[in-house]
């Protein structure tokens, strides 16, 4: 049985949940390594800032040669334990030992320091990521199965992001909220839901391994798939989709505090907005089952655009009007991601019935690149704008550049997800076309290499 077609009954909600699992901790690593760790080695231990950020854009440059290695060999590893599970197993370890080391670091702990723990903690991150995702395209080969296990990942995935957001606040509830303790507390939750769910993860399904007809693709074949129109349209839009994300992102602290006045306030707003997104998943899979993928994409990123765009409506005086927003981003959050890394799963299948050769961990390391190169892109866009339009995130701010930090907070990502959904119109590869590439993987049967009779025209 190949691992495209391991199941084409509906999975168990519960094996679902297990498999998922490990989201959690890998959710809830990003925001304490990007809002946390940076201002606490600063402050704490006396790394210059300029020197914080200097570690941090190297240990991404690594980071970002690493993630196609783990795409490759995750596709071409050979171990009886599974081709994916291996690489999640061997990430644990080292996933656990450098959070360890990074949370609660010694005193002494210096750039190099910072340098050399990082390294092995962003490197063990893309080993539980990549090959979960492209593990998660091969459990089931069914076209809305597919939405439903994504469905179950970007719901874990925001499970880990409210809770890691809850551990400070809680903290400052119980008057423990100093930065250190903060920063401790936020180690041991993202090491505690890896050992819980880590194990829980590798062993909710099987991880059936290259199927009979599979091949590595040759160079030839490597630079096709790179240059499949479908794929380049599916990575520019998550890129576009990101950048629209985490444009809003970087500002939404400082429209908190300084445009609306909430100061302490602004940390329940975030946990506002995740509390919702925890039902995003679900609401989008039942769009998606009605719409189909990229139609759902579509209206999703449209919705996320008004949401977004009706923000230049709130002023200090609205609050209503901001928290009704929030709750509707809330309940759009990551539906374009979800919608898109399960298209991307089938245009794997397309490229696998193309070629003979399943590469779903290249594809999705590929894709995480696009995300990463979105975040950067998006900090040093919109920082430079509302600079340049005479905000400043540490002085007083007149009438003027708050308006324009609220323009730009508005305006910015609605234009992404436009630009987004529009991307996606009239994207072919929908239920139908999907169901013949699936039934001709079937007919394939054992038979090895790529078969051209099989292929279905997709223009």
């Amino acid at each position: 049985m190949s691992a495209l077609s391991s199941s084409e009954e509906p999975l168990s909600g519960p094996r679902l949940t297990a498999f998922s699992a490990i989201m959690v901790t890998v959710a809830g690593a990003g925001f304490p390594l990007s809002a946390y760790l940076p201002a606490f080695y600063a402050q704490h231990h006396g790394i210059a800032l300029a020197n914080v950020g200097l570690v941090f854009m190297l240990v991404r440059i690594v980071d970002t040669a690493w993630d196609p290695i783990v795409g490759h060999f995750s596709d071409s590893s050979s171990s009886r334990f599974g081709r994916r599970r291996i690489w999640i197993a061997a990430g644990l370890p080292i996933y656990v030992a450098a959070t360890w080391a990074a949370f609660l670091p010694p005193a002494a702990a210096d750039a190099f320091y910072l340098f050399v723990v990082l390294v092995p903690l962003y490197g063990s991150w893309s080993m539980l990521q990549i090959p979960l995702y492209a593990w998660s395209g091969e459990i089931s080969g069914r076209y809305h199965e597919r939405t439903r296990i994504q469905t179950y990942l970007s719901v874990a995935n925001a499970l880990g992001l409210m809770l890691v957001l809850l551990v400070p606040a809680l903290l400052d509830q119980i008057g423990l909220g100093d930065q250190p303790t903060k920063v401790a507390a936020m180690g041991l939750f993202i090491i505690a839901s890896a050992v819980i769910g880590g194990p829980l993860t590798l062993y909710a399904f099987r991880d059936c391994g290259p199927a009979p007809d599979e091949q590595h693709p040759s160079l030839a074949q490597l630079r096709g798939i790179l240059r499949d129109p479908l794929l380049l349209r599916v990575l520019a839009s998550d890129f576009i989709v990101t950048f629209g994300q985490f444009a809003r992102g970087t500002l939404m602290l400082f429209f908190f505090t300084q445009y609306m006045n909430l100061g302490a306030a602004a940390s329940m707003l975030f946990l506002l907005q995740y509390s919702f997104g925890i039902l995003a998943g679900p609401l989008w899979l039942r769009i998606g089952y009605r719409l189909g993928k990229h139609r759902a994409l579509i209206a999703a990123e449209l919705l996320q655009a008004a949401v977004n765009f009706a923000l230049v409506f709130v002023t200090a005086s609205t609050l209503w009007l901001l928290l009704l927003l929030l709750i509707g981003q809330g309940l759009t959050q990551g539906s374009g991601n979800l919608m898109l890394r399960a298209i991307l799963a089938d245009v794997a299948d397309k490229q696998r019935l193309e070629t003979g050769s399943a590469h779903g961990g290249l594809l999705f390391s590929i894709f995480g690149l696009s995300m990463k190169a979105a975040t950067a892109v998006a900090v040093g866009v919109v920082l430079p704008l509302v600079g340049w339009l005479g905000f400043d995130p540490g002085g007083a701010n007149g009438a003027e550049a708050l308006f324009s930090l609220k323009c730009v907070f508005a305006f910015v990502p609605a234009a992404a997800h436009v630009v987004a959904a529009v991307l996606m119109l009239s994207f072919p590869l929908d239920e139908k076309r999907h169901g013949e590439i699936h039934g001709a993987l079937a007919r394939r049967g054992q038979q090895a290499g790529p078969r051209s009779d099989l292929s279905i025209p997709l223009a």
